[in-house]
């Protein structure tokens, strides 16, 4: 059963930046909730509710029960404006969802096993992350928080494409059906060559003729 994340918001009358401006000095995030047919909807957030969750990687991957002044609403977040320097969550957007209609979200990829893998015990071998999440689409209750790939097995050469990437149920991948130009490389190891350092050789011939020049001028 997938985790409830909940978020506590207070409905908004005032609109317009003069407004927004006053909410963040009161520390509270101005906020808008859209779709599913019906009127968009201005909120307001506690500042810490929206930092402290902001902190996890579920709050922006994962369906939230948007609890408006005692009415639960199902949402993604969909757009967010931050401070340029400062610990600040300026602006937030909330979609609504249906949850008897797909939805695609960007899921996070958590990569498990690498240090014991024979890539990642290998000398010289570089893994390269490629994707750090992928975009999936499913029914609401079916999305998952984030997908585990399993790298014990990853040898120095081995390639692991989109295709390879093990779905929970009900879960799948649109970029997938869009053909095999689609199935791009997610995880990736190769071996890096030690370049001789030619220049070092180079210096020391010029080194020999600088003394050489050096002895014939005594």
């Amino acid at each position: 059963m997938a985790t409830i994340h909940e978020i506590q918001a207070q409905g908004r009358k005032d609109e317009g930046k003069g407004a927004s401006r006053r909410l963040r000095r009161a520390s509270f995030v101005p906020a808008v909730v859209y779709g599913a047919g019906q009127p968009a909807e201005s909120i307001q957030i506690e500042h810490n509710t929206i930092l402290l969750a902001a902190k996890h990687e579920w709050f922006f991957s994962s369906v939230l029960d948007l609890n408006i002044d005692g009415k639960v609403q199902k949402v993604l977040v969909r757009d967010w404006q931050k401070h340029p320097f400062k610990q600040q969550m300026l602006h937030m957007d909330f979609l609504r969802i249906n949850e008897n209609e797909a939805i695609r979200v960007n899921v996070p990829l958590h990569f498990l096993n690498q240090e014991k893998s024979p890539a990642g015990k290998t000398a010289g071998v570089v893994i390269s992350h490629n994707l750090n999440e992928v975009e999936v689409s499913c029914l609401p209750k079916y999305l998952p928080e984030f997908i585990e790939l399993d790298l014990s097995g990853l040898k120095e050469g081995d390639i692991i494409h989109l295709s390879q990437v093990k779905l929970p149920a009900n879960v799948e991948i649109p970029a997938l059906a869009l053909g095999a130009d689609h199935d791009i490389a997610v995880v990736t190891a190769y071996s890096v060559q030690e370049e001789v350092d030619a220049p070092a050789e180079g210096a020391a011939a010029t080194d020999a003729a600088a003394d050489a020049n050096k002895d014939a001028k005594k």
